[in-house]
């Protein structure tokens, strides 16, 4: 009889492809995948631990798992992930109901360390997350009409605030060959739209052939029938060359959604953070995005309480944004992390940070309300993701809405419209931020 297995995955988008290239390695290996965590011979919990937050997350989700083990309910506990490589020596001294535990860089050992887990054995693994990545199927958890595509693992940015490179290791660009052929699998499954990603894409190609190739990436992708957009994630701010921007113009496929990560513009604080740039190119950055690309939706992350952010530094950043109308921020209270040079440094006091992030979020808020309400009048083209029978609404997504991060445009349709579907909708209104409308029939 075959074992049963089921995942939980936390944490981002990176972390829930390599989620669903275990599974995919499991089931090869013979492994009946569920979705359903009790009755699970075997629990693999895929954790994040880049925040505290994160790692909050991730131990609740094993503490919750071990109670349903105590029950009777589930048999072993596998831990993988960045929490699992980041405390080695610390997962199965505290948590002795935990049975096995796996690196970042032993995923493709998943099937092995499963076997030795329901024999009875105690997993412990690390491999080499410096290693060249490794190439391997996937069974898809997101919905069947988009899929999220890793182009590279690991990170050379160096951020003072940030542990990834320490739990991911050095960035590692897929070979293009082995992206387009993955991609052409997605597109023949069903697959619409393809969500770019790495820890920094627009440096992709650099490690392969010292320049950036992320513009004939797109190219290439562009080309495959059946993908009907490309959204791109996590451009690192001073690698967006004039020839990335020029190919995410020109690229139809490409829709016009940047997410660029920049934490903050005041000068020293950037310095501090081991950043590249200056106040002065994101603002030069952002001018030549919004004159380059007309109708471009640029979303950022922004840290509140960083090293050295006084409240003279605070008000330098909500001007900015006052300034860019930036249509997507996401507001992050700092973290300082243990192993990290900014965990050493000044910083504010977490209730100051706090107030800060909850500011960020108001102004934003406006300026998002601001930007839906332009839209009025407009026609969206919308990937349906199903209906609210409550409200009788179908609901989805347009190009400025990237799943699980922004919000909703919502419209009504005298029949029904399958998710995966793209169509037309007319906005009427706003209600809460989201777009309303009403779907135009064909002819």
């Amino acid at each position: 009889m075959a074992y049963t297995v089921s995942m939980i995955s936390l944490g981002c988008a990176k972390n829930q492809v390599n989620a669903e290239q275990m599974l995919f390695r499991l089931q090869e290996a013979g492994y009946r995948v569920s979705g359903e965590v009790a009755g699970a011979d075997l629990v693999i919990i895929n954790t994040c631990g880049f925040i505290d937050s994160a790692k909050e997350e991730a131990i609740q989700h094993i503490l919750q798992t071990a109670q349903l083990k105590e029950a009777g309910l589930v048999g072993k506990i596998l831990v993988t992930g960045c929490l699992a490589q980041r405390y080695q020596n610390e997962i199965l001294q505290e948590m002795p109901e935990v049975d096995g535990v796996l690196g970042t860089g032993s995923y493709y050992d998943i099937a092995s360390a499963a076997d030795q887990v329901l024999e009875g054995k105690v997993v412990e693994e690390y491999g080499d997350i410096d290693a060249p990545v490794d190439e391997t199927g996937r069974i898809l958890t997101t919905p069947d009409y988009y899929a999220y595509l890793t182009i590279a693992e690991g990170c050379d940015n160096r951020c003072s605030y940030c542990i990834i490179p320490k739990l991911r290791g050095k960035y590692r660009s897929r070979a293009m060959d082995d992206i387009l052929y993955e991609a052409r699998l997605l597109a023949d499954n069903g697959v619409k739209e393809l969500i770019v990603v790495a820890q920094d894409t627009s440096r992709y190609g650099m490690d392969l052939e010292g320049r950036h190739m992320l513009p004939d990436l797109l190219h290439g992708l562009g080309q495959i029938e059946g993908i009907h957009w490309i959204r791109i994630h996590y451009l690192y701010p001073e690698d967006m060359t004039d020839e990335i921007i020029d190919a995410i113009a020109s690229e139809p496929k490409v829709v016009k959604y940047l997410d660029i990560p920049i934490q903050h513009v005041n000068d020293t604080i950037l310095k501090k953070m081991n950043r590249r740039g200056t106040k002065a190119y994101l603002e030069a950055l952002f001018r030549k995005l919004r004159d380059r690309i007309p109708g471009v939706v640029l979303r950022t992350s922004l840290i509140a309480g960083l090293p050295y952010e006084g409240e003279g530094e605070f008000t330098e950043l909500c001007e900015f944004l006052k300034e860019f109308r930036l249509e997507r921020v996401g507001a992050f209270v700092f973290s300082p992390e243990e192993g990290t040079a900014a965990a050493k440094m000044d910083y504010p006091p977490k209730e100051v940070a706090e107030r800060r992030a909850a500011y960020i979020e108001t102004l934003q808020a406006g300026i998002m309300e601001e930007y839906s309400q332009n839209l009025i009048g407009e026609t969206l083209e919308v990937i349906c993701e199903g209906c609210d029978t409550e409200q009788g609404l179908f609901y989805g997504r347009s190009f400025a809405d990237s799943p699980d991060i922004d919000g909703k445009v919502w419209f009504t349709a005298e029949k029904p419209v399958e998710p995966g579907t793209f169509v037309n909708v007319f906005i009427g209104s706003v209600e809460d931020g989201d777009p309303v409308g009403a779907l135009i029939e064909e002819e």
